[in-house]
């Protein structure tokens, strides 16, 4: 048993079954003598429900999971070269194929047993953004292990510093007059200027969008790491019931036992006062008897002297 193993068993896991099988994973590590292991496989945290459906993409959907990271890397570049015409023909791609991965993820679940709600399937989309744009984030999420969604990602590459001009197109035919050349020349200078103008538009519109996502991702991230501390005082709250259940029971069990020995304790006390009444009845029986002897006695003794 190695973590690697253990982790990608306990992350195909509903989320409800995860912590009874990691606690009995770092159970089983302990009980083999490796400690270090079982407090890394301990320190495995549950994923949330989109993380968890995203995940079930990456182990159940090879081949769309791997469509996406290249989309990813086409769209990264896309940006880097400032390709206007690419990053149009993949923008539209993207909208297309994270809608179809988010809808394909809350199926995925609904036939794993946990069906998500839209907030959820939400989140699942902000995560397939956040792989697109991040190639961090794309490694992380086609290890198929993760936990919640990113909270913040690094946002496409932009190009450095100035822009890639293709080289002017020569005229069809020769132009014999130097004039002409020049027209041309200033004609293609102006068509290269009004590319680059919307290839600065499309950058700062794709900024102005990865600035929105990252600040939707702050929130999904801080709503998530809240939901995870209210399940973990769930968790720790739900343990202390049950621990106060069994002292309920014991002490239940004590009291039963306790009722049962007074029960009995009375009986025999009833039992005993009986005995005695029976036994001073019996005492005064024999105290009547021995009395009445004793005058009989008497009386003969009496009898016997009168006729001496």
């Amino acid at each position: 048993m190695d973590l690697d193993t253990v982790a990608d068993e306990l992350y195909g896991l509903r989320p409800e079954d995860f912590t009874s099988a990691r606690d009995a994973r770092a159970a089983e590590a302990r009980r083999a003598g490796d400690r270090a292991l079982a407090g890394q496989i301990g320190k495995l945290r549950r994923p949330g429900l989109a993380a968890w459906a995203s995940n079930l993409l990456v182990r159940e959907q090879p081949e769309e999971t791997e469509a996406l990271l290249r989309l990813g890397e086409g769209l990264r570049q896309a940006h880097r070269d400032l390709d206007g015409a690419q990053l149009r023909d993949l923008s539209r791609q993207q909208h297309v194929v994270i809608d179809a991965l988010s809808r394909q993820a809350r199926q995925l679940a609904e036939r794993a047993g946990h069906p998500i709600g839209e907030s959820a399937q939400r989140e699942v989309e902000t995560i397939l953004h956040a792989v697109l744009a991040d190639p961090d984030a794309a490694e992380e999420w086609a290890t198929g292990r993760l936990v919640k969604a990113f909270g913040q990602v690094t946002g496409f590459p932009t190009a450095a510093e100035g822009t890639r001009q293709r080289p002017a197109k020569t005229a069809g035919k020769r132009q014999e007059s130097r004039t002409a050349r020049r027209d041309d020349e200033n004609d293609n200078d102006k068509a290269d200027e009004e590319r680059r103008r919307r290839l600065e538009q499309a950058r700062r519109k794709a900024e102005d969008t990865e600035r929105e996502l990252k600040a939707r991702q702050k929130e999904a991230g801080e709503a998530d790491e809240q939901a995870d501390e209210a399940r973990e005082r769930a968790e720790t709250l739900e343990q202390r019931v049950g621990e106060l259940a069994e002292e309920l029971s014991r002490v239940e069990k004590e009291q039963h036992q306790a009722e049962a020995t007074a029960r009995k304790a009375r009986e025999q006390a009833r039992d005993a006062d009986r005995r005695v009444r029976e036994a001073r009845r019996r005492a005064e029986t024999a105290a009547d008897q021995v009395t009445r002897l004793n005058g009989q006695g008497r009386t003969r003794t009496g009898k016997q002297r009168a006729r001496r």
